[in-house]
């Protein structure tokens, strides 16, 4: 049987880190070509033919929206190229770790191809004395391979490949900033893939998209000034709040919600739970959108908000699409 075809897009991130050789720490993000990352992992050959693009070479701190856009298309682009190498299988994403969980979500949310997606990365550098990257990097094309050779597709077709564990792109999160295996649900290594229960994403139509809307998640703490929600509605389409406990917030915000006319979507700072409309978000006036972010961390209700917002800016709607998801 032919091995299956597997583009390898490389994005950047600590698995492309270069620092003082043997060292974790003290590198700089995004310096090795992807062809020298899979070139470092031979064996990969046993199991896919692949090429590899390098599409960008950041932090993924510096991935932008701009980007995600043109990721999206691309791997669309590819799934349909019938050229005379064949059709492209699967697809597997070098990525940094610490918005890998929204690049993934998305794709979840934006690809028209449903050929499987692996993101992976790492959190040590390249020039570690024991680097945790190609080894992450063999295990997402196995991935990558596995769900190829499935009849049907598994619920999701994008996942997040970390220390031997899968992760559908809806419910991960980078949980841990320096444990080796960072991904989980709650907590680090937890939730792994229930393929029966797999999460089935919406899909928006992102081909004529060239910008997304711009939405900021402003973070509630103790004493937090209500001020930062006016600032920040000034500079958004929507706001996302990162809520304590189930998406709760002062009362000055809540009055302060009053001079905010764009759609809020409030979501909660802990790691795990559903948020409920609170009582605070009650008082606010009628002309707020309402919305909660269900079971969505801050920054995945983010992502959602942006895409949402490229097809309605209706309350009641965008409640529909936050329920759906």
């Amino acid at each position: 049987m032919a091995k299956k075809k597997v583009v390898i897009l490389a994005t950047g991130g600590t698995i492309a880190g270069v620092g003082e050789a043997g060292a974790n720490t003290g590198y700089v993000s995004g310096q090795i070509a992807g062809v020298d990352l899979v070139a470092a992992v031979p064996e990969i050959a046993d199991y896919a033919d692949v090429t590899v693009e390098q599409f960008c070479n950041v932090n993924s701190d510096d991935m932008t929206g701009e980007l995600w856009l043109k990721l999206a298309k691309r791997i669309d682009e590819l799934a349909e190229d019938g050229s005379a190498s064949g059709l492209v299988d699967a697809f597997v994403i070098t990525h940094g770790t610490d918005t890998m969980d929204e690049t993934a979500y998305f794709l979840s949310l934006t690809l028209r191809t449903e050929k499987p997606v692996v993101l992976t990365g790492s959190m040590r550098p390249a020039t570690a004395k024991e680097p945790d990257g190609p080894a992450n990097l063999l295990g997402a094309v196995q991935s990558a391979v596995g769900f190829a050779l499935e009849d049907e597709p598994v619920g999701n077709n994008v996942w997040v490949y970390f220390g031997g564990d899968l992760f559908d792109a809806r419910r991960v999160q980078k949980c841990s900033a320096s444990e080796l295996q960072p991904m989980g649900i709650d907590f680090p290594g937890s939730g792994t893939a229930d393929f029966d229960n797999a999460c089935e994403s919406p899909f928006f139509d992102i081909s004529g998209v060239t910008e997304l809307p711009r939405v900021h998640v402003v973070y509630f703490a103790v004493d937090a000034n209500p001020r930062l929600l006016e600032f920040a509605s000034a500079i958004s389409d929507g706001l996302v709040i990162a809520g304590a406990g189930s998406g709760e917030f002062s009362l000055p915000w809540s009055r302060a919600l009053a001079n905010v006319d764009i759609p809020v979507v409030v979501a909660t700072r802990i790691n795990h739970g559903v948020v409920t409309l609170n009582r605070n978000l009650a008082l606010a006036p009628e002309s707020v959108a309402r919305i909660s972010a269900g079971e969505l961390p801050p920054q995945k209700a983010a992502v959602l908000l942006r895409l949402a917002l490229t097809q309605t800016k209706n309350p009641s709607r965008l409640a529909k699409i936050f329920e759906n998801a």
